[in-house]
């Protein structure tokens, strides 16, 4: 044993000093000029209202400055494939880490993608059944339902020695794809009377088909074809004719000297339509799709999405289509079971996933669940997955909100997860509203004091202890606890769902009360989204649910509203022009920078360049557009109007506008009366986007309103003006169906149906109906326990 003769401690090395993250001069989106250091190896969390800045703090500066330099890192050939990133606008940013952010961006809703094939668990169990399967039918690509069997055999020339010589040549491939829905599960029919009326010849506009009119090119294509009269009526077709119209493949044809390609009806809209998400279409083509397009379950595949042969292999009993059915808390002891030591790495790596899922609460899912079909919660702890048990330790992980979706049953146990990650030596930086988690914080930053350009300045940083007493609105509101309302609603009617069996409800029988607020809760996985949205006829209901926005830097709350529209008008109007002028998309977009207001410079794998055009200075309209003038101001500067400078202007005087005035009035009621109604969409928050969405919904015809989770994203202090929101939809006459996890919303309720008592096969029936004040008095459930320690019972 060698003897340690030096007493003294060893002097500090500079490598053990770099302990803080720090930020100098930070301008990002609406923050000003902000300082802070951020502590490594520490769980902070960043509070304040919904835009207030915190995303862009964490995510914009931080997360994204860290994640350009390590792709710098890479050479400019493989930066070429990445997404490039711009500098953020900041003095000094030292003592990054690598950064893995996760966040609550939907994961794609491609239909070919499901829970399985985005964790990597379907490939390792692909691996599995090709290695154990029995009979062994291939490779694991012969398991996988994205790969299609094919077969081809041809004469090849090759050049040898200086010989030319022809070989004939055969291969193929085998692949789990089901030939009849081609690994989709589900096939479509296209209803005909949908895509024309028979009574009407071309000409006279017989296609209903948003997009195919006779005035374009498909005019000229149908005109010119030859294969049938466009001045027929399509009810006296032949049936060659007709089948020309509908199903006629690719062909060349020349119209008028031009060379151009004619294709059947329903090849091309399957290309055009039915290829896409349907989400993801614009509003008029979904219309079209939903109405004429029927989807059902593959019959040859029931829905597996593999071919006979995929599902013929079995392990004990089990086909891979079997394994990614099963609740993935099944599937794991199933694994479990599993003793194969010519597998045992993969098994060991299949369990540690597998088992991964069960411990973030995400046990209820099956593999062969649609991604698309996931909340933002549920995405967002799936995409935890992959960093559960990892080995890599300083890292900066960056989690968005990752209490949305859970049941404060459930927040415990991400809070454990949150604070594992902190004990390995990582820095963990959440942005976060629940007390539940602000309150495992080592330290706490505090954005504020309002939203938007009202925001932007760190109000207090800090201990959560000193957080409560530091006066913010974040510290003032710490402690709010909603109490239960002394007197309900009497309801004026039900709303009967029987029987739903919707995923995992249990032959549900309940009456849900009309003219009222209820509130329906229950654990993750419960089976509350599958009761309301899975039994709840559309008809004369509003749902508004958690589905992105979608919209482009060009988009904006005037253009998503609907709002711009009465407002152009308004503006022809009062000036004796067309409206179309008035459109930065349209006719008044200032040339030099096609309306977007800025011109984008791409660098190849640099980060691009917008610089502000100098023609319109931003403004994006024509210099002759903004000598119009409505009430005194122009189109650029009613667009950089704040909602509530707006909701005056066009509410009274010259500029007032009712149609306008009510949108205006809506986005105020929702807490958006900061928001400027010019400001691209691509820059709100995500508790903006949600509010922003509500809002278009206020003005709709519907009585009964469904709730997906309104409180994401939404501050302690938001969650007051949601309640008064809710109260004045009800008090107007309209019923109100909230499905939530917040206890406020729970005790302010006049109903409360809980769903449990678990996920999965566990939860899926009714476990309490009545009013909060007999929830908590009856503490029979786990939201009763929860709820009656919220409110102090």
């Amino acid at each position: 044993m060698a003897k340690k003769t030096d007493t003294q401690s060893p002097a500090p090395r500079v490598a053990d000093s770099h302990d803080l993250i720090r930020v100098v001069g930070a301008r990002v989106n609406n923050l000003k000029d902000i300082s802070i250091e951020i502590p490594k190896r520490r769980l902070t969390v960043f509070t304040g209202i919904s835009g207030s800045g915190k995303s862009s703090l964490v995510f914009d500066t931080v997360a994204a400055e860290s994640q350009r330099l390590i792709n710098e890192t890479y050479s400019s050939f493989v930066q070429g494939f990445m997404p490039t990133l711009a500098r953020p606008d900041v003095d000094v940013l030292e003592g990054l880490t690598t950064a893995i952010i996760v966040d609550q961006q939907r994961m794609g809703a491609d239909p070919r993608s499901t829970v399985g094939t985005a964790t990597d668990a379907n490939a390792m169990l692909r691996i599995l059944f090709s290695r154990l399967g029995k009979p062994h039918i291939g490779s694991p690509q012969a398991f996988s339902f994205n790969v299609a069997s094919i077969s081809g055999a041809g004469a090849v020339t090759v050049e040898r020695s200086g010989q030319t010589v022809r070989e004939r040549r055969s291969f193929s491939i085998t692949g789990g794809m089901c030939p009849r829905c081609e690994g989709r599960g589900s096939v479509n029919d296209i209803d005909l009377t949908q895509l024309y009326d028979d009574s009407k010849s071309l000409n006279e506009g017989a296609l209903t088909i948003p997009g195919y009119s006779m005035d374009g090119w498909f005019g000229r294509i149908f005109t010119g074809c030859g294969f049938f009269d466009p001045d027929k009526p399509i009810k006296k077709f032949t049936k060659r004719e007709l089948n020309d119209l509908l199903y006629k493949e690719p062909t060349k044809i020349k119209v008028e000297g031009i060379n151009l390609t004619y294709e059947g009806l329903i090849p091309r809209i399957r290309k055009s339509m039915l290829s896409k998400d349907v989400d993801a279409l614009q509003p008029h083509i979904r219309a079209f799709v939903e109405r004429a397009i029927t989807f059902t379950i593959c019959p040859e595949c029931d829905g597996t999405r593999l071919s006979d042969q995929a599902r013929s292999s079995k392990i004990k009993g089990k086909s891979i289509a079997d394994a990614c059915a099963m609740q993935i808390s099944d599937l794991a002891e199933w694994v479990s079971g599993l003793k194969e030591p010519s597998v045992a790495p993969l098994l060991a790596a299949l369990r540690h996933t597998l088992d991964s899922f069960v411990e973030i609460g995400l046990g209820y899912l099956s593999l062969n669940r649609p991604s698309g079909t996931l909340s933002g919660g549920e995405a967002q702890r799936v995409k935890m997955i992959r960093h559960l048990g990892s080995a890599l330790t300083d890292v900066t992980y960056v989690f968005d909100e990752p209490t949305v979706g859970l049941h404060p049953h459930d927040i415990q146990r991400m809070n454990d997860l949150l604070l594992r990650l902190r004990d390995k030596g990582n820095t963990v930086l959440v942005v976060e509203h629940k007390p539940e988690t602000i309150a495992i914080a080592d330290h706490v930053v505090d954005l504020g004091p309002g939203a938007g350009a009202g925001g932007g300045t760190v109000c207090f940083e800090g201990t959560v202890e000193g957080l409560r007493t530091s006066g913010t609105i974040t510290g003032r509101h710490f402690d709010d606890r909603a109490a239960l309302k002394e007197t309900v609603r009497k309801p004026n009617g039900t709303l009967q769902i029987r029987g739903a069996t919707t995923n995992n409800l249990c032959n549900v029988d309940v009456d849900i009360p009309l003219g009222v607020l209820t509130v329906i809760t229950g654990v993750a996985g419960s089976g509350k989204s599958s009761l309301v949205h899975g039994s709840i006829p559309a008809e004369g209901v509003v749902s508004v649910d958690q589905g992105a926005i979608r919209g482009s830097r060009r988009s904006n709350p005037a253009t998503y509203t609907g709002l711009l529209e009465p407002i152009r008008k308004a503006f022809a109007k009062a000036n004796g022009v067309k409206p179309a002028l008035f459109s930065a998309n349209s006719e008044g977009a200032c040339p030099n920078c096609n309306g977007a207001g800025v011109i984008y410079t791409d660098l190849a794998m640099m980060a691009g360049v917008a610089t502000t055009c100098e023609e319109c200075e931003g403004k994006r309209y024509q210099a002759a557009v903004l000598d119009y003038h409505l009430g005194g101001r122009d189109i650029s500067e009613v667009l950089a109007m704040p909602v509530t400078e707006a909701e005056e202007f066009f509410g009274t005087g010259e500029a007032r506008i009712p149609a306008a005035h009510k949108i205006i009035q809506a986005l105020a009621d929702v807490g958006l009366g900061y928001l400027s109604l010019g400001q691209p969409l691509t820059t709100l928050s995500g508790g903006e986007r949600q509010r922003l969405k509500l809002a278009t919904h206020m003005t709709d015809k519907g009585g009964v309103y469904v709730l997906d989770e309104p409180t994401t994203g939404l501050h302690l202090a938001d969650v007051e003006h949601l309640l008064a929101l809710l109260d004045r939809l009800v008090d107007s006459g309209k019923s109100v169906i909230v499905i939530e996890h917040h206890q406020a919303v729970m005790a302010h309720a006049d109903w409360i149906i809980d769903l449990g008592p678990g996920a999965g096969h566990d939860g899926g029936k009714i476990v309490f109906e009545g009013t909060p004040a007999d929830l908590v008095t009856e503490r029979s459930t786990l939201t009763g326990e929860h709820l009656a320690a919220y409110v102090g019972a």
